[in-house]
């Protein structure tokens, strides 16, 4: 089974309270008492995503977090990126050097296409829609023919 860690799912509840307000400064308290979610967890995904470029801040007493972009131009593949590292479904997908089946392998391309069709539905959704998902579509439609075209 594919999931992502708690703090990928925190980071979503997160960004998606910052983006109703996206002109606002948030700081971190005013974020956990909006969330729920724990004070210490709320800093260090605010940092993760500070560093990924997600987030910027201003210091000082009336400093905080704010988005760095629009959410409109927010991926979720970006903010899953922040927080778990590349997205890969098999290690392979990332690099063929932990593998000791790759010489014989004839499926890491198959996989390959695999996690690149992942990689583009995750890229394809942005932070507006899981902020406002009335406009986001019912269904996201991958073609499995996108996983068998040869490259």
């Amino acid at each position: 089974m594919l999931r992502l860690s708690k703090l990928t799912d925190y980071a979503m509840v997160i960004l998606t309270c910052m983006a109703k307000n996206q002109d606002n400064l948030h700081t971190a308290v005013d974020i956990a008492k909006a969330t729920g979610v724990a004070l210490p967890t709320v800093s260090k995904i605010l940092k993760a995503l500070l560093k990924a470029n997600v987030l910027v801040s201003m210091r000082g007493a009336k400093g905080g977090y704010r988005l760095a972009r629009t959410a409109e131009k927010i991926t979720i593949a970006t903010v899953i990126s922040a927080l778990e590292g590349p997205i890969a479904l098999t290690e392979c997908s990332i690099s063929h050097q932990d593998c000791g089946q790759v010489s014989g392998c004839e499926i890491g391309g198959v996989w390959g296409r695999i996690n690149q069709t992942v990689f583009n539905a995750l890229e394809a959704i942005t932070l507006a829609d899981m902020v406002f998902p009335a406009h986001t579509p019912q269904e996201i439609s991958i073609p499995l023919s996108s996983l068998y075209r040869r490259v």
